[in-house]
């Protein structure tokens, strides 16, 4: 099994299809929480829909157009990093998390956010890393600070809200390669559970 250490008591690993049943448990304990954050698409509520999410995303890791790892705390999966978009031609990605309640304030998402943007940086080459979140997120927001990340601006009323009326504004944060300054210099472990030697 593939598995990238984090920390003494957390591991990334890619959320592949046949996951689905674990991933649709986990959905059961977060979906309220992360519902208002996420796409509908991706909050699935049957074991059919959740292989669906999962298969979509193997795909696109396939096609080298995105990817989806999932995060374990106590080896429980709690929450996941994901390329929602990943395009080497032109240099663009854009990273996203999620996280169920019961395991915020441990220090899961931020070193697994920062592994994958070091790697798509350094590994394969892109130039500008997006973080897009909608600006009632701070959770969300206080993450993409931390990472370095600067505000580029909010698009007002991009999307609909989906869990009630009216639509939502999305702030738009991006690094790029050469503001990029990774958590630890000294190696960079790639999402597939290699580790690659740091420029």
């Amino acid at each position: 099994m593939f598995s990238l250490p984090l920390a003494p008591d957390v591991e990334m690993r890619p959320l592949e299809p046949w996951r689905a049943e674990e991933f649709l448990a986990h959905l059961d304990r977060a979906r309220d929480h992360i519902a208002p954050w996420v796409s509908p698409s991706f909050v699935t509520t049957d074991l059919e829909s959740a292989r669906a999410t999962l298969q979509r995303y193997a795909d696109r890791w396939a096609r080298d157009a995105g990817g989806l790892w999932g995060l374990w705390w106590q080896d429980t999966l709690v929450g996941g990093i994901v390329l929602v978009s990943f395009d080497v031609t032109l240099g663009l990605c854009e990273v996203g998390c999620w996280l169920e309640p019961a395991a915020q304030g441990h220090n899961i998402v931020f070193p697994a956010a920062s592994r994958l943007i070091d790697w798509a940086v350094r590994e394969r080459g892109i130039h500008r890393v997006e973080w897009r979140t909608n600006a009632e997120n701070r959770r969300s927001i206080a993450l993409a600070r931390r990472l370095g990340l600067r505000h580029d601006g909010t698009l007002r009323e991009v999307y609909p809200d989906p869990v009630g009326p009216g639509r939502i504004d999305l702030e738009v944060w991006s690094v790029l390669a050469h503001e990029w300054a990774p958590a630890s210099p000294t190696a960079t472990p790639a999402p597939d559970g290699g580790v690659r030697g740091a420029p």
